[in-house]
This record gives C-alpha cells, sequence and structure tokens, in this order.
C-alpha cells in the first residue's frame, strides 16, 4: 500500500510543481513590487487621465519584463516596456522630455506614451468600449498597429461589424493573443 502511495507522489510532485509554474499572480500580489507604482501611477495619469486604472500598464511592464529594469530582448528591445530604440528615438521627436531609455521613470513614461498614441488610433473604430480598446492597443504594442489594423480588418470580413476584441484576437498572432490574454489575466484575476 505504502509503495503505491510512494508512485502516485513520485508521478504528481513534478505535474502539480511545473502547474504552480504557470500561476498568474494578480497585478496587485506581493510578489510584484511596488518600486514603480508610483511611476506607473504617475504617467497613466497624465497620458489617460484618472478615469483609466493604472494597474494595467503595471501589468503590461509584468508582461513584458517582469518589472525587471535592465531587461533586453533578443531583438534588442530594452528596459521595464521593452521598448526598441527606433520607437524610443521616435517617441522622443514627438515628446522630448524622455530622456534615457535605461532609466525606468523614462522608460515607463515612453511606454505609456506610446500606449497613448496607439489608444487613439483605435478611437476611430467608435464601437469600441474602453476596455476592448485597451485590448486593442495592447495587441498593437505587442504585435505592431498595422499588423493589428490587418486582423481587424480580416475579423470585420468574416463578422460584419467588430465590437470585441474576441472577434479580433483569432486573426492576431499567436504571442499577441497570449501577451494581452495575459495583461487581462493580471488585472482581472482575483488577488
Amino acid at each position: 500500500m505504502w509503495r503505491r502511495w510512494w508512485l502516485i507522489a513520485l508521478f504528481l510532485l513534478p505535474v502539480l510543481a511545473w502547474a504552480g509554474k504557470g500561476a498568474i499572480k494578480h497585478v496587485k500580489h506581493d510578489h510584484w513590487p511596488d518600486k514603480y507604482d508610483h511611476l506607473f501611477r504617475k504617467y497613466t495619469k497624465h497620458y489617460f487621465g484618472p478615469h483609466v486604472d493604472w494597474h494595467w500598464f503595471k501589468a503590461q511592464g509584468i508582461a513584458e519584463s517582469g518589472l525587471k529594469p535592465n531587461a533586453k530582448s533578443p531583438v534588442g528591445a530594452i528596459g521595464l516596456m521593452q521598448i526598441m530604440p527606433s520607437t524610443y528615438k521616435d517617441l522622443r521627436k514627438k515628446n522630448p522630455m524622455l530622456k534615457g531609455i535605461k532609466e525606468p521613470r523614462w522608460n515607463i513614461a515612453a511606454g505609456i506614451y506610446y500606449d497613448r498614441q496607439l489608444y487613439r488610433k483605435w478611437r476611430s473604430k467608435s464601437d469600441l468600449n474602453t476596455g476592448d480598446r485597451l485590448q486593442f492597443m495592447f495587441g498593437s504594442y505587442n504585435a505592431g498597429h498595422g499588423r493589428m489594423l490587418r486582423a481587424y480588418k480580416r475579423a470585420a470580413q468574416k463578422e460584419g461589424k467588430v465590437k470585441k476584441w474576441r472577434q479580433v484576437s483569432p486573426f492576431a498572432p499567436k504571442e499577441t493573443k497570449g501577451y494581452v490574454a495575459r495583461i487581462k489575466r493580471l488585472v482581472e484575476e482575483a488577488p
């Protein structure tokens, strides 16, 4: 009898450990440092106003870099918000107050500023509510606005009127679907 339990435990422990690694910890969970919260609050309010919850952008930072200020992707994206140097250079032309891309303050500011530009691009789709527009914005941040616009048009060809992210997500790149879903889970899962 003990031998049977031993075999069951030997089989189940690695499975349970593996399952725990994929668990999403809510954006407000103690696992995530609050070191940069004041910056997420400040720049969300500055670029989006007080009506948009700053936790969406902290969740984006978690999805991008795990809130690691020195993160660098294999393709060259830098910092907490994983901004490409060429994108940062374009953002600085429009917003000269942005300083060094490697400084967490300016990296977060630039990421949220870029989000605001993308959010405005989706404004023309007036049937989108704020939550869905945020998801389109995050999808554009990850895959590029042009790519997401093509996905939107493909969804419109298939379904007619597009009002929800879930209508477009099947046409988005797999990585982008996962990225947007992760941000949403980080914010919406119970803490």
